[in-house]
């Protein structure tokens, strides 16, 4: 298995005889998510949907080195759920160590993939096991945070559109970003509650489970999946947010990718019994 910054998640959900395979998130390089789906035995012919949380190269960088890769074994179609047009705009990454480019999207070879890009601002059903949260407000302590800046327009076959963005993002050639594109996803466990992939949260890890709750119309959460985005972050901001999580009571939390170690040893400490360590390749199998 390769590891690398980046986040690329696999979900396989099952309702009767139905099951149905999306891929969240594609990480940073095609070469590193083509090694992992090859050793974990991932089937690109069996792929349902795909899911881009946000317009962050370490989320995306995979992708189109996944399709090309692919090209005559996905199925036709193939849809790819966005949280909006910001997703496409070019990125700088402005926060340390190193300041400079962070991608954009070739949308050309999306096209050329005949993939069906979905924008999805408000809740949408993925592959009809799954909800996107559609965009997610903000509506508690939380902050934005935000390590990027995003270049407003589209110059030869890649970027983003102006006029499909909201005013505020359009107001100059380059805006701090604020992941107003920035979308979860979830499924409802049959007994046990919703099953929460943050992948990042930009926009607050609270705030994405309260969407998800929002736009599935279900309270309980049976476990948080993903990146927090907690490194680095102040230590009473982290304490915040665990706290949060303990009045929310998911069964399981389980911290990816951004969220951090200071995360990780605070939660440990205030709710051991919910906190489950994952890595490259790790596998959680979750039952009705």
């Amino acid at each position: 298995m390769v590891s690398e910054f980046g986040l690329a998640m696999q979900v396989e959900s099952r309702r009767g005889n139905e099951t149905r395979n999306i891929l969240v998130d594609f990480g940073f390089t095609p070469e590193a998510l083509l090694n992992n789906t090859g050793l974990l035995g991932i089937d690109p012919a069996a792929i349902d949907a795909l899911v881009l949380s946000h317009g962050h190269q370490d989320h995306f960088g995979g992708l189109v080195g996944f399709l090309q890769a692919h090209s005559g074994k996905l199925k036709r179609k193939l849809p790819l759920f966005v949280g909006g047009e910001g997703c496409f705009c070019a990125r700088q990454w402005t926060a340390p160590p190193v300041r400079g480019n962070f991608g954009v999207i070739d949308r050309k070879a999306l096209e050329q993939a005949e993939v069906a890009v979905t924008s999805t601002e408000r809740p949408a059903l993925v592959a009809d096991h799954a909800v996107t949260t559609g965009q997610i407000g903000q509506k508690s302590f939380e902050k934005v945070l935000s390590p990027s800046a995003m270049t407003i327009g589209f110059d030869r076959g890649v970027g983003c559109y102006p006029e499909r963005l909201s005013e505020a993002e359009r107001s100059a050639p380059v805006v701090p970003d604020q992941f107003q594109h920035e979308i979860a996803t979830a499924f409802n466990l049959k007994g046990r509650g919703l099953v929460v992939l943050t992948s990042c949260s930009h926009r607050g890890v609270v705030n994405a489970i309260r969407q998800a709750q929002a736009a599935s119309g279900v309270e309980k959460i049976h476990a948080v999946i993903g990146g927090f985005h907690l490194a680095p972050y102040p230590e009473d901001y982290v304490r915040d947010t665990v706290k949060a999580l303990q009045e929310i009571d998911p069964t399981y939390v389980v911290p990816l990718h951004c969220t951090g170690e200071p995360f990780y040893e605070i939660a440990r400490a205030a709710m051991s019994a919910k906190v489950l360590r994952a890595y490259t390749g790790t596998r959680l199998v979750f039952e009705a």
